[in-house]
């Protein structure tokens, strides 16, 4: 009984809400002859606190036009900025600059959807070692990672020496299909001096470019490495589910002027892979079974940071160049 009054009061809660921010938002179109729309675009400035607001605004309507706004096909944008300026009648001539706001708020918005369509075809696509393409992309990445030393064969324990688990690559990308190889070489290729160095030290932590002193303070003479290939499928399934829950979006709707790409994802697992190894030579584990702890503390971290709307995880990486214009 007692649960069922609980639900019935937060129904009854969530209605009055409702009710009370519509009498507000009709109260403050009458005070300042604007809508919620006009009032957002021109009280808040561009980027993810303007484009989640809108957003908001837009699912939240009680017009149907306004609600399918957010899903309509990147080529029906114009139109449907047209259709909302008509039905809540502003006159586009008096105010030009909101039509161009709420077509570039929609652009990501459409954007972000469609990027997470993308995104899961690629992961839903499993290796497939008789296809030439996957094939391809894969030699491309020993290529890349491992430039001076030539792939002795197809099925080969040199594999390991990049992070794999066996012989054979294939089988590590089941979990993210396609999307793990797709982001891997991206990284390998875009920022092939980065991506090598990571390499090194995950095998030879010791190694890496932290000075003398700062490795004794950190104790770190028995650093633990890692498996490169392994770990860079995992953070994709970081990324991946960042992206599906919608933490990114603080993200995209900062970097992305338009619709955020593959690209701008795959730029963002390139910037998790590097953060996630400093993270981990920081953590000093003491063994490779304290991962999924030092992921879970590293996936916290990243999500506080995406709670601030104006972060951009990636605003000056080096393969990021000619993907922001704010």
């Amino acid at each position: 009984m007692k649960h069922f009054l609980r639900m019935l009061f937060q129904v009854c809660l969530y209605f009055y809400c409702k009710f009370l921010w519509r009498c507000l938002k009709f109260v403050m179109r009458k005070l300042t002859g604007r809508c919620e729309l006009q009032r957002i675009c021109y009280s808040t400035k561009p980027g993810a606190s303007r484009t989640m607001k809108i957003e908001t605004s837009l699912r939240d309507s009680k017009s149907k036009l306004l609600q399918t706004s957010v899903s309509v096909h990147p080529d029906a944008i114009e139109k449907t900025i047209e259709d909302i300026m008509e039905l809540k009648k502003i006159n586009p001539d008096i105010n030009p600059q909101l039509g161009i706001s709420l077509q570039a708020c929609l652009l990501q918005i459409v954007g972000y959807r469609n990027l997470i369509a993308d995104v899961e075809k690629l992961r839903r696509e499993p290796y497939d070692s008789d296809n030439p393409q996957h094939e391809e992309m894969l030699l491309k990445l020993w290529k890349f990672l491992k430039p001076n030393t030539p792939l002795e064969s197809r099925i080969s324990k040199q594999w390991c020496e990049i992070g794999f688990q066996g012989d054979d690559p294939k089988t590590d990308f089941r979990g993210m299909g396609l999307l793990g190889l797709y982001n891997l070489q991206y990284f390998a290729e875009r920022d092939a001096a980065a991506a090598q160095q990571v390499l090194s030290d995950s095998l030879h932590p010791k190694c890496s470019k932290f000075s003398k002193a700062e490795w004794e303070k950190k104790r770190m003479d028995k650093a633990i490495g890692y498996s490169f290939a392994i770990v860079g499928i995992n953070i994709t399934d970081l990324a991946y589910n960042l992206l599906v829950s919608g933490a990114l979006k603080t993200h995209f709707y900062n970097i992305a002027p338009e619709a955020p790409t593959l690209s701008h994802f795959q730029q963002t697992f390139c910037y998790l892979m590097h953060e996630f190894h400093k993270f981990w030579i920081e953590e000093d584990p003491t063994d490779i079974m304290e991962f999924n702890r030092v992921r879970e503390k590293f996936r916290k971290r990243i999500i506080k940071q995406l709670r601030n709307p104006d972060m951009a995880l990636c605003p000056h990486f080096a393969a990021s160049e000619g993907l922001i214009n704010m």
